[in-house]
């Protein structure tokens, strides 16, 4: 199963990386490169057989996002956003799930964060709320977003994309072709079925990945689009190395012993980090495949790996844009973009530093709050 999905995203990589530059641009991602990974599959990974989607696992998907973002950081982050969400669909009823998520050429995205506020009316739920951090929800049909329900429950509700009005917010430094604004939505009204509660709904349907916890798998998707650009950075130094000769030097970069080590580095830190999350999402994937438990040990470990690689793939990023020297600055060099895209990705709460406090509190037995990871 890896090698189709990863044998899609590396079809699909060069009609998003020709794109790139044009999502910078827009603030959001191109029409191609959206119809290009909507056509492959490649939004909908995590959506079950049962409503004819690919039902991937968790290192498939991990490893097709890295792929997407080697050619395209945006496009790579877009892809994990829209899968993530798509996760939710074991988690809705039958009607509600086939009617968001059955169309192949539907695409769902959303913010788990629960800035809304939602009371009941009948069998309806009335929302209100505006949301930050909307990634890819312009290009799609329906758009979740987090609540808080009269009765004190966190809740994820589906909206059509017709109830949402989006803000023009998204001004930044790096991953800007995300298009990750905010939006908002004012007296919405959503049916009791099309929402979801987090880590303790009933699941739907009896798929694997369901049992598998949804902020985790958020966690690894953002730590596996660093690592996709880190790649990407890594790659482009290389090219850029075998020719370039710094001023007053008689040797290409490539020749240079400092710039030698610190590529050697790079990749060495780059390999590791995405061996130690491989590692930790394989042992909790066999868990589930074993009818075992996830547990809060195997969680953590998943987290701690992904910050760990979002780390890792900033500095590796870090390490050969300063071995570049000047011609990494300019807008046509690829490592400017690397730069800025993994600075952005490394900010996300689910890989952010804090949680190497978090991780450190379990490993030396203190009380950890678990509902997020």
């Amino acid at each position: 199963m890896i090698t189709a999905w990863v044998d899609a995203a590396r079809r699909v990589g060069p009609i998003v990386a020709a794109h790139a530059a044009a999502g910078e641009q827009l603030r959001r991602l191109p029409a191609a490169s959206v119809e290009a990974l909507r056509d492959a599959g490649l939004l909908r990974l995590c959506v079950p057989a049962e409503y004819g989607g690919p039902e991937v696992d968790p290192l498939t998907l991990i490893e097709v996002i890295e792929t997407v973002s080697t050619f395209d950081g945006a496009a790579g982050w877009c892809t994990m956003i829209a899968c993530t969400t798509s996760s939710m669909s074991a988690f809705l009823p039958p009607s509600f799930a086939r009617e968001i998520f059955e169309p192949a050429g539907n695409v769902a995205a959303g913010v788990f964060a629960p800035n809304g506020r939602a009371v009941a009316d009948g069998d309806h739920w009335v929302v209100s709320g505006r949301w930050m951090w909307g990634s890819g929800t312009q290009h799609s049909q329906w758009i979740a977003g987090g609540v808080v329900t009269d009765d004190g429950t966190q809740h994820v509700m589906f909206f059509p994309a017709a109830d949402v009005t989006f803000h023009d917010t998204w001004h930044t430094v790096g991953l800007r072709g995300t298009g990750s604004l905010e939006f908002s939505v004012e007296g919405g009204r959503v049916p009791a079925g099309r929402s979801v509660v987090p880590a303790e709904g009933r699941r739907y349907v009896a798929v694997p990945s369901a049992a598998f916890p949804s902020f985790t798998l958020l966690a690894i998707g953002v730590a596996s689009v660093a690592l996709g650009i880190a790649r990407h950075a890594i790659d482009a130094f290389t090219e850029l190395a075998v020719d370039k000769r710094p001023q007053f030097s008689q040797r290409t970069l490539a020749q240079t012993g400092t710039v030698q080590a610190e590529v050697a580095r790079a990749e060495a830190r780059v390999g590791a980090a995405r061996a130690y999350l491989r590692h930790q999402v394989g042992e909790s994937w066999q868990r589930v495949l074993d009818g075992r438990t996830v547990t809060l040990d195997d969680r953590l470990a998943m987290r701690l790996a992904g910050a760990h690689a979002a780390e890792s793939a900033a500095r590796a990023v870090d390490a050969v844009y300063t071995s570049a020297g000047g011609s990494a600055v300019f807008e046509d060099s690829p490592l400017q973009r690397c730069l800025r895209d993994v600075h952005v990705a490394t900010q996300h709460i689910m890989v952010s530093p804090r949680m190497y406090e978090t991780a450190g509190k379990h490993l030396l037995g203190q009380p950890v709050q678990d509902a997020m990871i």
